[in-house]
């Protein structure tokens, strides 16, 4: 039996999203890593790693949000993840629907930015997520998220 690496998708919005997933990179040595963001310049400090731009939409936009979760689908679609990891926005909602509906593990992180309450992705993502965690120990509760410390 050919033991092959897991493959995990790192996806997320541009800034502190963007910053906080890659804080999670010294976790991933062991696993083959695929990344993509709302933000087309990240391919360049990626680290080697494989990357997607998918297009930056918010719920003000309707259409928008639309073509990403598209672009997010044909993300999914092409790397096959074993695993999908987020720390939100929009982008990492889709990618955790999309995921948990063809069978692939699903981690939500919501945003350290998010003090006072769970992100609005965060709070609709956590029905596809399999593990959701806070950055926030007060946000913390028995049934989610789960507080395990910080990225920043």
């Amino acid at each position: 039996m050919i033991n092959q690496q897991k493959k995990i998708l790192m996806i997320s919005s541009s800034g502190g999203h963007w910053v906080q997933m890659n804080r999670l990179m010294p976790a991933m040595e062991n696993y083959e890593v695929h990344m993509a963001c709302t933000e087309k310049s990240y391919r360049e400090v990626a680290k080697g790693q494989h990357f997607y731009h998918v297009l930056d939409a918010s719920q003000t936009s309707k259409l928008r949000l639309i073509v990403q979760a598209l672009m997010v689908l044909m993300v999914l679609i092409r790397v096959k993840p074993d695993v999908v990891l987020t720390t939100g926005a929009a982008p990492g909602f889709f990618a955790l629907l999309f995921a948990k509906k063809m069978g692939a593990k699903t981690i939500w992180l919501d945003s350290i930015a998010n003090v006072h309450e769970l992100s609005l992705a965060g709070k609709k993502a956590r029905k596809y997520a399999d593990v959701f965690l806070t950055q926030w120990p007060h946000l913390a509760s028995d049934s989610g998220p789960e507080y395990c410390g910080t990225v920043i």
